[in-house]
């Protein structure tokens, strides 16, 4: 059974739509992110930080299928957390979490959706919001729990 599993990780390590980067990869995007897009990057990078500290099992960060994403998808205590992670160097024009609307909702809860598809999961979902304001040098870090929940279409 071992076997099959790792077999099936590889598969899925491999596919087209959800693969992972090696470091040189990442340090490349990096280099040709614009400012805004590294902050963002060590944004969530930080929040991943922060929840592991708080006892969160991280699953994936930044998990992609197709066009559908998810910032952060952690566990806790038999209960899947989807956290969407907005990073923001100020609050002069507004809260990070202003920033997202009932179509971003939408498609998180979509792309949540999609996950526990793609991993068979049964697990109940929290959905969290966790917002950053700052530079790299010195962050402050707010998590909403149970910011929202899924819309009824």
């Amino acid at each position: 059974a071992s076997d099959v599993y790792k077999r099936q990780l590889q598969v899925f390590v491999s596919s087209r739509h959800c693969q992972r980067q090696t470091q040189k990869e990442v340090n490349l995007q990096k280099r040709k992110m614009a400012k805004h897009n590294i902050l963002g990057k060590a944004g969530e990078e930080y929040a991943a930080e922060y929840l592991k500290q708080e006892g969160y099992t991280i699953r994936h960060c930044n998990w992609r299928c197709g066009k559908k994403e998810l910032d952060i998808v952690a566990e806790s205590e038999n209960e899947l957390i989807v956290v969407e992670v907005k990073t923001r160097s100020s609050t002069d024009f507004g809260n990070p979490e202003e920033a997202i609307t009932d179509r971003k909702i939408r498609n998180i809860v979509s792309s949540t959706d999609a996950y526990l598809r793609k991993f068979c999961l049964d697990l109940p979902v929290r959905f969290d919001i966790i917002t950053i304001v700052g530079s790299e040098e010195h962050f402050d870090i707010e998590h909403i729990r149970e910011a929202f929940f899924p819309p009824i279409w």
